[in-house]
């Protein structure tokens, strides 16, 4: 998710960078441009208009995509993914059934949960036709396209809620593996006190350094064009003589894959 003026802030970082690891990459914007964007909403843009222009780009996806892969990424431009480890995650659902899998955080003070849209989150194949042929056919229980809101991401969890499909938790190895800040933020042992809105509506309680965060990460939020090169850097590149190994399932291609 992105936005003309944003293009050469953010989204060519993200071009750049992970987005070469996905199989497909589609850049939703308000307007069609040669970088490529695709226009899936006609008006301003802008934090207040959020829930339109996700809806938007939820439908553009399931009309055009939905039969030609399993899973499906919602990221923003300031958002760093780790392709790999976010396939590792997937590889062990079934598509065919509805998952909702990211960050989860506490709704208000209920029982219910939602992703962060900032951490971004994935849809399964079967979780993306719920929430467009049942979900956004019913005003009802699924906001409309035209009413202005910009939690797009509490919205989308309230439309699979009603219609039966619950947010999963990614945890991987007991530790958080979606992040809705950059590493400096979540790797700070004094970051976020308890009055923090993030310790405040964490759904698991919040581990601070870096016990905050699992080995197998898969995403950061607010990670600007410097950290996007960093972490390109650090993850893909840089090796340690000596330090660490890797213990590779026999299924491991399977997994990982290769982007077409």
């Amino acid at each position: 998710m992105t936005y003309p003026s944003n293009l050469n802030k953010s989204a060519i970082h993200v071009r750049n960078t992970w987005a070469k690891r996905c199989t497909k990459t589609l850049y939703m914007s308000s307007e069609n441009t040669a970088f490529p964007t695709i226009a899936v909403v006609d008006h301003l843009e802008g934090r207040k208009y959020l829930w339109p222009k996700c809806r938007g780009a939820h439908q553009y996806v399931y009309d055009h995509h939905v039969d030609d892969f399993d899973w499906f990424l919602k990221a923003d431009d300031d958002t760093y993914v780790i392709m790999e480890n976010l396939r590792m995650l997937v590889a062990q659902y079934d598509p065919n059934k509805p998952f909702h899998l990211g960050r989860r955080l506490k709704y208000k003070e209920t029982e219910r949960s939602f992703m962060s849209g900032g951490a971004g989150y994935v849809l399964s194949r079967e979780a993306l036709k719920i929430l467009v042929e049942e979900a956004f056919q019913s005003p009802e229980k699924c906001t409309p396209i035209t009413v202005v809101e910009e939690q797009e991401d509490v919205n989308v969890a309230r439309c699979l809620w009603n219609f039966g499909v619950m947010p999963i938790d990614a945890l991987i190895g007991g530790r958080e593996s979606f992040h809705c800040f950059a590493p400096p933020i979540v790797l700070q042992p004094d970051a976020f006190p308890r009055e923090h809105w993030y310790a405040r509506h964490s759904y698991h309680p919040l581990k601070r350094g870096p016990e905050c965060c699992s080995e197998y990460s898969i995403s950061f939020h607010y990670v600007d064009g410097y950290w996007m090169y960093m972490l390109e850097y650090m993850i893909y590149h840089m090796r340690p003589f000596g330090v660490g190994y890797y213990d590779c399932p026999d299924n491991i291609m399977s997994i990982v894959g290769k982007p077409t």
